[in-house]
Parts: structure tokens; C-alpha cells; sequence
């Protein structure tokens, strides 16, 4: 099945586009310099006063625009598509990345997870998950804010949380039988697994998905112990043991 085509465009990093150097909304938002619109806030007003504001999170549909810019418009015209050279400068940035981290614990919470571990990407289930889960397959908009937030932690060298979140959601599936409908399981296998740049973590995490799918259980444990290697080692396959034969 081919790729559709937003993901063919995120994986070319956009080939083509060019940047504008005057465009420069969203460093100045995540500086907490700039009002996001049409809600006329802050970053830290949001982030301070929108945490389990669950009604907020799901009705109000221009604020995600603001938190997780991409370089592809959304439905939010008041909000500017990421520009190249934003990127590369929030980045590098350890105040942006931090305000990058508590948009994405926001979110998380709202979907009915937790960040464990910001080093390997570890996810946990909060308080009060299972209503927020009920949520999340009852608001299939959800779907494609997650390619969104996954699109941006990528742009913002962020791409492990990715895989952390991919890796979280297939073991709720596979152990658990949690967030496991037809539709979130599209929306995942086609778009949320493919928004990593790094092919050889995509490949890793497409055959996983692959197996759990075919019936071979993704645990917990396998979890923690692939979020590990890939911090220790730098990639998710298990090193092959040489051959003692002579």
C-alpha cells in the first residue's frame, strides 16, 4: 500500500518548499512573545491554565496549529505553517524544547497517558485513563491531531518520543486490547508510524507492528527493554551474536 501523500511529503522534508525568512510566528510563540489565534494566549497561558481542561482540548480547534506547527497548513488560517529556518533555531533552543516537552505532556494527559522518561520516550496510562481513552476512539479528529504532534516532534529533533508513543500505544493493543479499533489502528499503521525520518527506526517499528498485528504479543516488558536499547545502543534491533565456529 503506497504512502499517502502528506507522509511522502514529511519524509522528502518537504522537497521543494522553500522558506520564508520573514516568517517567524512560531519561534516567537514558543518565546512566549507572540499571542496565538484567534484564543489570544500566551504558550505559558495555555500551558498553565488548558491542563485538564479536557473540554477546551477537544472543542477549541485552533490552538493545536500553535503548539505543534508543521510546514503544511491547517485548518487554523491565523496560524503559519513552520518555516526552515524556525526550525532549525527552535531546535536548538533548550527553552523551546522544554515548552516543546510540556505541549506534548498536555496532550498526553488529554489522551489518557504520561511521560515517564523524556530520554527514552517512556509513556505510562494517568489518572482517569480509560475515559480519556473512550475519548480518543469516540473523536477520530484526534487521529490526526497525533500525525501532527508526531510530524512536529520530529521537526524538532524529538523523534524518539515518536517511537515511544508508537511503541506505548501497539503494547496497549497487543497486551491489553486498549485503543484497538479499526480506525485507530488505520490511522496509526498508515500515518503515526511512518512520521520517523529515521528509516531504520521506521523499519524496525513497521515489522513490530507487523508481528502484533499477526498475533504475536508486544508486552510491556519488550517495551521498556526496546525504549532502553535504543537509548543505549542507538537503534531498536538486538545486536547479533557473532559465530564462534571456526
Amino acid at each position: 500500500m503506497s504512502l499517502p501523500r502528506d507522509i511522502r511529503a514529511f519524509l522528502s522534508h518537504y522537497h521543494g518548499q522553500t522558506d520564508d525568512p520573514q516568517a517567524s510566528d512560531n519561534i516567537l510563540f514558543y518565546h512566549n512573545r507572540l499571542r496565538c489565534q484567534p484564543d489570544d494566549l500566551l504558550i505559558s497561558e495555555i500551558h498553565q491554565s488548558w491542563r485538564k481542561d479536557y473540554n477546551q482540548l477537544e472543542y477549541n480547534h485552533g490552538f493545536i496549529q500553535w503548539l505543534f506547527p508543521i510546514r503544511e497548513n491547517g485548518m487554523n488560517f491565523e496560524a503559519q505553517a513552520l518555516q526552515p529556518h524556525e526550525a532549525a533555531a527552535m531546535k536548538g533552543d533548550s527553552d523551546v524544547i522544554e515548552r516543546i516537552k510540556a505541549s506534548y505532556e498536555l496532550m498526553l494527559d488529554f489522551y489518557g497517558m504520561c511521560l515517564l522518561n523524556f530520554e527514552t520516550g517512556l509513556i505510562g496510562r494517568s489518572e482517569g485513563y480509560k475515559a480519556r481513552y473512550r475519548n480518543l476512539l469516540q473523536a477520530p479528529h484526534n487521529n490526526l491531531r497525533v500525525t501532527r504532534i508526531l510530524k512536529c516532534l520530529s521537526e524538532m529533533g524529538l523523534e524518539h518520543l515518536n517511537a515511544g508513543f508508537l511503541l506505548y500505544v501497539l503494547n496497549e493493543q497487543s497486551e491489553h486490547k486498549q485503543l484497538n479499533t479499526s480506525l485507530l489502528r488505520d490511522s496509526m499503521d498508515r500515518w503515526w508510524a511512518n512520521c520517523l525520518r529515521n528509516e531504520a527506526d521506521r523499519e524496525w517499528i513497521g515489522l513490530t507492528i507487523k508481528k502484533a498485528r499477526n498475533g504475536e504479543v508486544f508486552s510491556r516488558e519488550t517495551y521498556e527493554a526496546s525504549l532502553r536499547r535504543r537509548k543505549e545502543s542507538g537503534c531498536f534491533a538486538e545486536p547479533q551474536l557473532e559465530s564462534t565456529d571456526a
